[in-house]
């Protein structure tokens, strides 16, 4: 009985160098990564330094990130390049909005600063506030400035005497009943002065997991820091400033935060504006 006979090659067809459409990487155009089988809707697309990006968002709304490769995706079956859009350089159509999702105003400039002030605890607080809500503040004339720790928030509002001109707006870590944070809040809360938190233990875990392209945030031992503990369970390199930039740079909006810190910053601006 004659054996059957097979093809030489066996290498998967998405790894063959015979020629495969291009295809756009269109709004809302559904494919599947090839080496992961990551399957998803096209969010965005954009330039790095090391090579233009897609970014996917599956049907349960996690997010992922891939080099836009040759043969590097799966199109109804089919192996595809993607690619830019012609018109990816384009300015969009319709209202441009800032990152926190207010309408932008063309060469609108910044307002004369304001009396009244927003307290962040800490520098990356600061910088996460300062890429989402940046512009909104700058038309506001709202001012953000960090708090070393949330023990000299007391002293703080002492000095700086808030006033019906002169709000006060807070926003600290782990505001949660019980804590150390929330008695010290409850100190120093007045008619205008009003102190917000969120209930993670540092702000990195505001930032969704999907956008900085993992599952979830690792749970840390108690007594151990968190931020280093963070470092070492995902594997990353334990400096704290470089894996801050790296969680930083997956934020481009507000949609790439939880709730639970969008209200309260939206919570601040609207108080010390407040005429």
């Amino acid at each position: 009985m004659r054996s059957r006979q097979y093809g030489p090659d066996l290498t998967p067809p998405w790894k063959r160098n015979t020629p495969v459409p291009e295809v756009p990487a269109e709004a809302d155009l559904v494919v599947e990564e090839v080496t992961t089988g990551f399957c998803g809707a096209v969010i965005r697309c954009e330039k790095t330094a090391q090579g233009p990006v897609v970014t996917l968002e599956d049907r349960f709304g996690k997010h992922r990130v891939f080099p836009m490769e040759p043969r590097g995706f799966l199109l109804e079956g089919r192996v595809v390049t993607l690619v830019r859009p012609a018109g990816a350089a384009r300015a969009p159509q319709g209202p441009a909005r800032t990152a926190s999702g207010s309408i932008a105003v063309p060469g609108a400039r910044a307002r004369v600063a304001r009396a009244g002030r927003i307290y962040v605890e800490g520098r990356h607080d600061a910088e996460l506030v300062e890429r989402v809500w940046g512009d909104d503040l700058r038309i506001e004339g709202v001012v953000v400035e960090y708090l070393e720790g949330i023990d000299d928030l007391p002293a703080i509002v002492r000095s700086f005497a808030p006033g019906p001109d002169a709000r006060l707006g807070v926003l600290v870590d782990h505001l949660v009943p019980g804590s150390k944070e929330s008695r010290i809040a409850a100190e120093v809360t007045g008619d205008h002065a009003l102190v917000v938190g969120h209930p993670y233990v540092d702000v990195w875990e505001a930032v969704k997991p999907s956008s900085v392209g993992i599952r979830e945030w690792p749970r840390v031992p108690r007594g151990q820091d968190w931020k280093t503990g963070v470092c070492r369970a995902l594997g990353w390199q334990e400096n704290t400033g470089a894996a801050w930039q790296r969680i930083l740079s997956g934020v481009r909006s507000y949609k790439d935060l939880e709730p639970e810190l969008l209200g309260r910053v939206e919570e601040l601006i609207d108080f010390v504006t407040a005429p």
